[in-house]
């Protein structure tokens, strides 16, 4: 039985692998039945997840088996405006530190960079198989991230 002292949010790129992979499905669905008392779905999450939906019956089967079983529970992790305010500040850090181009800076960095700060402000950890993106951003700002699938705790 996982703890309860930690709450979790899995990343984009585990959903869309699922999506895509039988086996990568079945550890996402062990996951949600072990830790669904204490997952959250990030909004940048269910964002970028709505970008990629190409078809009418995708876009249902997202709402019915993804999107909507966090919201009718209340799960959601939503950026707040302190976090949007710092990802300008880290952005700006970036640049002066480590020459980050902002016009080259592709979108998906930006929303992982409101995920981090996300989670850090709520105390949730971030199931991610990014970890370049999350390793850069740990340099500028602490929160916490696990690769796929941290065991259950006693």
């Amino acid at each position: 039985m996982p703890s309860a002292e930690h709450k979790y949010t899995v990343d984009t790129n585990l959903f869309i692998e699922a999506f895509r992979n039988p086996g990568a499905n079945r550890s996402l669905q062990q996951f949600h039945r072990l830790f669904a008392p204490f997952e959250y779905l990030s909004e940048v999450v269910a964002q970028e997840l709505r970008a990629g939906v190409r078809t009418p019956t995708d876009r249902r089967l997202l709402e019915r088996h993804v999107l909507s079983p966090f919201q009718r529970t209340g799960r959601l992790l939503t950026p707040s405006g302190r976090a949007w305010e710092e990802s300008g500040d880290v952005l700006a850090d970036l640049r002066r530190t480590e020459g980050l181009e902002l016009g080259r800076l592709v979108k998906s960095f930006g929303n992982d960079l409101l995920l981090a700060l996300s989670c850090r402000d709520e105390g949730v950890v971030l199931v991610t198989d990014n970890r370049q993106d999350f390793e850069r951003i740990a340099r500028h700002v602490s929160f916490k991230f696990v690769s796929p699938w941290p065991p259950p705790t006693p």
